[in-house]
């Protein structure tokens, strides 16, 4: 395996990528930020409490790999004859790795509580987990890792009792709905507009050993009637819009709890909701924030 590696401005970034692909045959091409660990890194994403940036770095590192180092000279070769302005930095081969191990490596066991553990399939689980969800990194979002994920299961691990019947909307990798079961909820529907992401939940679920009668995955047409709790870690905005659904899952004497809102759109959400349920600031985590509300009995 040859890696060849060219430094781009952002506006040649997407054409280079294409051309190594489409036309010089790269098994991958993959960018970074030219400037990363130096003064002048600026990050791609926008971080909390801070407005988001122009998309893409002013320069880039692009990497394409190739079968061969014949190809990967071609390709180099032929982009640099185009005139763009690239820069060559390197054409090297790559030592063997074993890549799945290297990946693997990379996840590690997550706590929620000292008890209560998110652990890769390749991991054993800590000796002090009294219960624990199996859950490798996939194509569906939810892994444990991300402050709204853990957060939530924090909230679940702690309620004073199970819940009878729960929603968990916009599912994922079914790791709430798991979580909920793992702590005694009785009848859990888990739903997300993404048909793999129900897949996933509902293999997970049985990974899990969570019964097909306990938890069922579906399209959101699914959900109906009144949950004794509604849980939703999406984003803010998909929150403010489902305010009037949620709500109305909400049963009397029913919790609600939503992810996914940064500490700086808590305003925004108790306007959404506003009328409907009141809601509070449960916890905070890196910037990110858990909200929560109680329907009254009558």
């Amino acid at each position: 395996m040859f890696e060849l590696v060219l430094r781009a401005p952002q506006s040649l970034v997407e054409a280079v990528s294409d051309a190594l692909i489409d036309e010089q045959g790269a098994l991958s091409v993959s960018v970074e930020d030219a400037d990363a660990d130096s003064g002048e890194e600026r990050p791609l994403f926008g971080e909390p409490g801070m407005p988001p940036p122009a998309p893409g770095w002013e320069r880039s590192t692009i990497k394409a790999l190739f079968e061969n180092e014949a190809g990967a000279d071609a390709a180099a070769v032929a982009l640099l004859a185009r005139g763009w302005p690239l820069h060559l930095q390197s054409l090297a081969e790559l030592a063997d790795q074993d890549w799945v191990r290297l990946t693997q490596s990379q996840f590690a066991p997550v706590a929620i509580t000292p008890g209560f553990w998110i652990v890769p399939s390749w991991h054993e689980p800590p000796a002090a987990a009294t219960r624990v969800i199996r859950l490798d990194p996939g194509l569906a979002f939810g892994t444990g890792t991300h402050p709204t994920t853990r957060m939530c299961l924090r909230w679940i691990a702690a309620a004073p009792a199970p819940f009878a019947r729960v929603l968990d909307y916009g599912c994922g990798s079914g790791i709430l709905a798991i979580g909920a079961a793992l702590h005694g909820a009785a009848r859990i529907d888990a739903v997300d507009i993404d048909p793999a992401a129900v897949q996933a939940t509902r293999e997970n679920a049985a990974r899990n050993g969570v019964a097909a009668t306990t938890l069922t995955p579906a399209l959101p047409d699914a959900a109906h009637g009144e949950y004794d709790l509604v849980l939703a870690n999406i984003l803010a905005t998909p929150l403010k819009l489902l305010a009037p659904l949620l709500c109305a899952h909400v049963a009397p004497g029913g919790r609600l709890v939503l992810a996914g809102i940064l500490e700086r759109q808590a305003d925004e959400l108790k306007a959404a909701y506003a009328g409907r349920l009141a809601l509070d600031v449960a916890d905070r985590d890196e910037g990110w924030i858990l909200m929560t509300a109680r329907r009254a009995l009558h």
